[in-house]
């Protein structure tokens, strides 16, 4: 546990690091350091608590003597991947299981957010980790990525980023275990029985959290058509009271994407969608890298905005009739990682639970909750495997059978 000690005395540098590589907010960095310091504590917990069992081999006919059990051991060298968008977590995400486990690492962060890795490699080692446990490569991924996913001496990938990325991955890394957490368009749904006030603020705050480059940010909600009018004009009232600019500044409440490319890609989609009959309630404009918060409704499915991910501050309106509706088009992409509704009716969650293709779904939450010890991964295009420190741990050791013959 020295390591989170070690991180809760660096914790402002740590979240200026975050926020001046990265494109968080301060007071968003801060908290993102909170939640690392958490994940490398229960790194720390659940390596005590890698378990195995007895196996019952007399319940064979003919193995009568024989006893045994089965324990877990280390994989060996796995290859870690981290995108940008919680440069700090994410990393922590992968390095404290793939430790906790046994193993040893070779880690990749983004190529432009190494600095919150890099310091996190430095608190390892000052907490006193094997330096040859932990390596940090910085480059492009292109180059460094794929020397990594091919060398036959890694035994696992475990990769967080776009599902192209992910797809070219799972090609190139042969006989490989692979974890894959590849993103989302992510739904909610608001039921007319809900606390309006709520959902409105919650919903808010999950579309534009860290600029909605945010993977189980809110992209889509389906909202019911008896409060429809009333829950987009409260909205749009919260939205444009957003205050948008420099990430280090304490009452800034949205900064600028991570590239100025990126936000032109964005703006591309907002127009595609404009184009194609897409209604833009507030927002759309971009300046440099800044892209304000954009809230449209009635974008066609067939746009980019409608069936894609768009990892920027977009989110769409569309009004529904009832939950089967708002069911099959939540379930109508090739996506699944969270979704969420907002209901007062146990019945209506429990549908939804049930129905809704996803990993994780959040009652009376927007998709965009998630606590770091819970399995977190998704379906279909949304990756392979589960992360959350005792699911990575699973995914990161190896059975062993042991049976003795009396």
């Amino acid at each position: 546990m020295k390591a989170a000690e070690l991180m809760r005395g660096r914790h402002e540098e740590l979240s200026r690091t975050i926020a001046t590589e990265g494109s968080k907010t301060i007071r968003e960095a801060r908290g993102e350091v909170t939640r690392a310091i958490n994940t490398i504590t229960l790194s720390g917990e659940e390596a005590k608590r890698i378990l195995g069992e007895t196996i019952p081999f007399d319940s064979m006919p003919g193995a009568e003597n024989r006893v045994g059990y089965y324990y877990r051991f280390p994989i060996g060298v796995i290859a870690a991947i981290t995108p940008f968008n919680d440069p700090l977590n994410l990393v922590a995400h992968k390095l404290g299981p793939i430790i906790a486990g046994g193993n040893s690492v070779v880690l990749k962060p983004a190529t432009v957010t190494p600095l919150s890795a890099l310091k996190l490699g430095e608190i390892l080692l000052d907490a006193g980790l094997p330096p040859k446990i932990l390596n940090i490569v910085t480059g492009y991924g292109d180059v460094i990525g794929d020397a990594l996913v091919t060398d036959e001496r890694v035994r696992m990938v475990t990769f967080t980023g776009g599902p192209e990325a992910g797809k070219g991955i799972t090609k190139k890394a042969g006989l490989k275990k692979i974890g894959m957490e590849l993103g989302s368009n992510s739904p909610v749904i608001v039921m007319d029985d809900c606390d309006l006030e709520k959902a409105v603020e919650s919903c808010v705050s999950g579309a534009f959290w860290a600029v909605g480059q945010n993977c189980i940010g809110v992209q889509r909600l389906y909202v019911q058509k008896n409060i429809y009018d009333a829950f987009e004009i409260k909205f749009v009232e919260r939205t444009r009271k957003m205050k948008v600019g420099f990430q280090l500044n304490e009452d800034t409440d949205m900064g600028p994407m991570i590239t100025e490319k990126e936000a032109i890609r964005v703006e591309e989609w907002i127009k595609e969608a404009v184009q194609a009959g897409g209604i833009l309630l507030t927002g759309g404009e971009r300046k440099g890298s800044i892209v304000q918060p954009t809230v449209m409704k009635d974008v066609p499915k067939s746009c980019r905005l409608g069936h894609e991910e768009v990892f920027g501050p977009v989110v769409i309106l569309y009004k529904i009739d009832n939950l089967d509706e708002a069911i099959k088009e939540a379930n109508d992409v090739v996506y699944g990682l969270h979704a969420g509704i907002f209901t007062s009716n146990l019945n209506t969650a429990f549908k939804a639970i049930k129905e809704i293709n996803v990993g994780g779904i959040m009652i009376n939450d927007s998709s965009d909750y998630r606590i770091d010890g819970m399995p977190f991964g998704g379906v279909k295009n949304s990756g392979l495997g589960r992360e959350g420190i005792k699911f990575s741990l699973q995914e990161m050791t190896e059975p062993k059978v042991v049976c003795f013959n009396l």
